[in-house]
């Protein structure tokens, strides 16, 4: 075995040559530093963990105790191997048969082409099927092409970059303005590089409109629970951000409950943190603020001492540390639409998440006898008790639907952060400012606020900060609350008058 990387080097063109079916996996054993050979017989080995009395394993499949470390020496690389074993494997997955994978090794190309890749890439690029391939192969080739003195070569590369949003089409171009001979051809240059830079503003916008409605989902979710308990009861729940709590402890429980199956945990985390957060609401309404109707002041400050108490009991059972709620494999990951712009799963299903709740509670206040009641209540109490409806019990199914929204929120919180007694406090502030802005008891304000908030909020944080974005967007509600008191879709006739 050769300690001379050159003699390694070349060892690696041989086993190329060779087609040999186990080449790829070579490679990677080399690339993840667990290829090594035995010191008297040379035979290779391998190991994933260097330790004495763990097992070797060589190539054949035989496997042997490692008695003494020092037997064992591990195949090294320098800086330039891993950059050829790279260059390698990506020339390999061209020849695989997904060809997404074979449009991922193209790419992997694009850091460094050299002669030999371009020959490599040409031949494939004559049986190639799949056309967003060959679009790849073609990007290679004009960044290539872009090293070449020929004019017609070069004005043939540039307009095959132009509109390409690969960052190494952008950094050849860049490259190739700054040291352009012709002026037509440096004139052609900067007109593809601007509108390359063009689009990827365009997507910038995107994400950033992505990344707000994303919040914007997050403030409606916490929001909307409270749309019916302050909007549609008139109850001022100082506890609404430590409901959302005690749904996110619901799915930190459902986890532990169930480690086998964290994939389905999530679902079954949604009806038990609404069904928990319901009842704890329920016994709020029933236990201090069934007393307190029409005192708005009193009922904020027993609000307010049932935050710190729920906090407290959170803290004596789950102790004050955080926590964290591992999320499913089918809610990691993102949807690749281009180089530039790319949907993180997660933000998708918590905005896809917010548009099923809120659709399905508009359909519960709208269709079911509870939401007709519900409606009866909010608008003339003493003529809903003439017909019959049992106030009390409304109250109480009211508060408890709030709160179980409120619980579903802290499911939905609980993917995008820690866990902790003290996490309920950083929404209260947004769920008011979103039922506010919106109109008190609309839902459909809600909706509208809530979106609406996180987007702006997103479109001033680059140059404002999170920080004082959060400001910005306190005045402008205070600001707005002056002109229009009643929100963006205030409430009218009858409902408005109860």
């Amino acid at each position: 075995m050769s300690k001379a990387f050159d003699n390694k080097s070349r060892g690696l063109d041989l086993l190329v040559e060779t087609s040999h079916p186990r080449t790829s996996e070579i490679l990677q054993l080399l690339s993840d530093s667990q290829l090594y050979y035995h010191k008297k017989d040379k035979r290779l080995f391998i190991i994933t963990h260097y330790v004495t009395g763990k097992v070797a394993k060589d190539l054949q499949g035989n496997e042997q105790v490692i008695k003494k470390k020092r037997d064992f020496k591990k195949v090294t690389l320098n800086n330039k191997m891993r950059g050829q074993i790279n260059r390698i494997q990506a020339e390999l997955g061209l020849n695989a048969d997904n060809p997404q994978q074979r449009e991922a090794a193209v790419r992997d190309l694009l850091k460094d082409i050299t002669p030999g890749t371009v020959a490599t890439l040409k031949t494939r690029f004559l049986i190639e099927e799949s056309k967003n391939v060959r679009e790849m192969i073609n990007i290679a080739l004009a960044i290539n092409d872009l090293k070449s003195s020929d004019d017609v070569l070069l004005s043939n590369a540039i307009e095959q970059l132009d509109g390409s949003l690969e960052q190494e089409s952008r950094s050849a171009l860049v490259a190739f303005v700054s040291t352009a001979q012709s002026p037509l051809l440096k004139k052609q240059a900067q007109i593809a590089l601007k509108g390359i830079e063009d689009k990827v503003q365009y997507y910038g916008w995107l994400e950033t409109l992505y990344f707000g409605l994303s919040l914007g989902s997050v403030l409606v979710l916490a929001g909307i629970g409270l749309a019916i308990t302050f909007g549609v009861m008139g109850v001022i729940n100082m506890a609404h951000g430590e409901l959302i709590m005690i749904g996110a402890y619901t799915t930190y429980v459902i986890q532990l409950l169930m480690p086998d199956h964290i994939e389905w945990s999530i679902l079954v985390a949604i009806p038990a943190a609404f069904v928990v957060s319901g009842l704890v609401g329920i016994a709020i309404e029933r236990g201090v603020i069934r007393f307190l109707y029409g005192r708005p002041l009193e009922t904020l400050l027993a609000t307010f001492g049932i935050s710190l108490i729920l906090q407290q009991a959170v803290r004596s059972l789950f102790s004050p540390l955080n926590r964290s709620v591992e999320t499913p494999d089918w809610m990691s990951g993102l949807i690749q639409i281009n180089p530039v712009f790319s949907l993180t799963l997660s933000r998708l299903y918590i905005i896809l998440f917010c548009l099923v709740v809120f659709v399905a509670l508009l359909l519960v206040l709208k269709k079911t006898a509870l939401g007709l009641q519900v409606r009866a209540v909010s608008q003339n109490r003493a003529m809903a008790r003439s017909m019959g409806i049992r106030s009390n019990r409304v109250d109480a199914l009211t508060f408890g639907l709030g709160s179980g929204v409120a619980g579903i929120a802290g499911v939905a919180l609980s993917q995008l952060t820690n866990v902790g007694p003290n996490m309920g406090q950083a929404y209260i502030i947004d769920s008011f400012m979103v039922v506010v802005f919106g109109g008190v008891g609309n839902l459909w304000g809600t909706l509208v606020a809530g979106l609406s908030l996180g987007v702006a909020n997103k479109v001033l944080e680059p140059w404002a900060g999170a920080v004082l974005a959060k400001v910005l967007m306190l005045i402008f509600i205070i600001l707005f609350i002056q002109k229009r008191p009643r929100g963006l879709f205030p409430q009218r006739g009858r409902a408005a008058e109860g």
